[in-house]
């Protein structure tokens, strides 16, 4: 007797499909049991011998949970919004809106004709609306909060704002950049707009950096190091550069502790709980205290009410107008001294750098305190003022510091330059 397979596959599809076979109930008794595979990228005519290779062993598993009385939940959807549909649109000279839908089509011919037990009345596509307007929620939910450290979670940014207008950042702890600047509360509320949105920024779970990322000239477009193989992107073959670049990125290492924890209540197979240990990366470290000179602060000498342990590089004598006169150099700050910041800021040397920095009697334009280096922006004035850098710079090399000068012309006509040489 010859097995009709084409009559019999088509009849009890066409049922599955009437009846919904596969649609799942939320309000089942039955204990529930989810099963997700990847999800494809429309990115071509037609599925390749991948996408069945995964979905067969997954839909086996389904099956198999159903008939152990499971409400399983098996869903299936396209992740059509990026790169490869990009791509793919390029390539056949077409708007992507348009190869998407005709893919998405043969996409759901070819996996309805292999007889997937999927749940349809769920399907996702990540370039509908109606779902990456859920991504840009929670983007916009990690923007709008920080870590608070004293609570151990995230709060809203409002909070933030209302801690700074009663106390300055005096007492508070929080996840944030190493460049926090301390201000009182009158000082907040003196700042302009920007420069207050300019502080938060360096609180929120999102913010920007700039970092060394995969660039990929050709594709116009930032890879992750899992679609770059030996220098070219992995999608076309097109040469990839390292550079660095303005990022957003999240705090989530503020987070380290809860996500190992985590895994230890998840049955998932131990090589894959290592691996994602490995992933999160979390450190330990100790705080040790040596007796340094000049002398520390009662600050930072770790005593109540300290924030961050170091040591004081400014003469105790004279610490407190040096702070205040840091604190309005910055805000006074020429253009050069802005632009050369912004290069400086994010570490595009590989090194920490400190602005308005006091040092002995003397306040830094810029500073890295591991290399013991000082950089110096100087304006037109100090042609008549020679003698009195001379000195300066004679007090700062006595005090073991190198000092580089560079004037505003050559900070603004080529920051990147003068970055290389720093």
């Amino acid at each position: 007797m010859d097995y009709q397979f084409r009559d019999i596959e088509k009849r009890w599809q066409k049922f599955w499909a009437e009846n919904q076979t596969f649609k799942v109930d939320n309000s089942s008794a039955k204990p529930k049991y989810y099963v997700l595979d990847m999800f494809p990228y429309p990115s071509g005519a037609g599925l390749h011998v991948g996408h069945p290779l995964g979905y067969i062993a997954s839909d086996i598993f389904a099956r198999y949970k159903r008939l152990k009385c499971f409400n399983v939940l098996h869903p299936m959807g396209y992740d059509s919004f990026g790169l490869p549909a990009e791509q793919y649109a390029i390539q056949t000279g077409q708007h992507p809106a348009i190869t998407t839908e005709t893919n998405i089509n043969r996409y759901r011919e070819q996996l309805d004709n292999l007889g997937f037990s999927f749940d349809w009345s769920r399907e996702v596509r990540t370039s509908d609306p109606d779902y990456y307007k859920w991504t840009q929620w929670i983007f916009m939910q990690l923007f709008n909060s920080w870590y608070n450290l004293e609570s151990d979670k995230a709060e809203s940014i409002d909070e933030l704002i209302r801690r700074f207008e009663n106390s300055g950042t005096n007492g508070l702890r929080a996840v944030c950049d190493d460049d926090v600047s301390t201000f009182s509360a009158e000082e907040w509320k003196g700042m302009h707009d920007s420069e207050k949105q300019t502080e938060l920024l360096k609180y929120r779970l999102t913010y920007l950096r700039e970092s060394t990322v995969n660039w990929c000239p050709a594709l116009g477009t930032v890879l992750a190091n899992d679609e770059v193989k030996d220098g070219y992107s992995e999608r076309g073959g097109y040469p990839v550069e390292q550079k660095k670049m303005m990022q957003w990125s999240m705090r989530i290492t503020a987070y380290a502790d809860r996500l190992l924890q985590g895994l230890d209540g998840i049955d998932w197979p131990d090589p894959l709980k290592e691996m994602q240990r490995n992933w999160i990366g979390k450190s330990v470290g100790a705080l040790v205290r040596f007796s340094l000179t000049p002398s520390p602060s009662p600050e930072e000498r770790g005593e109540p009410g300290a924030e961050k342990p170091g040591y004081m590089t400014a003469d105790p004598a004279v610490w407190d107008i040096l702070k205040d006169h840091s604190r309005q150099h910055r805000q006074d700050s020429t253009e050069a001294e802005d632009v050369l910041w912004q290069h400086l800021r994010n570490s595009s040397t590989g090194h920490k750098i400190r602005r308005q920095h006091a040092i002995g009697t003397y306040i830094a334009d810029f500073i890295c305190l591991k290399k013991a280096l000082i950089i110096e922006v100087d304006g037109g004035y100090h042609v008549e003022t020679k003698d009195q850098d001379e000195l300066r710079t004679e007090a700062l090399n006595n005090l073991g510091f190198q000092v580089i000068r560079f004037s505003n012309e050559q900070v603004v006509s080529d920051p990147i330059g003068v970055s290389k040489i720093i």
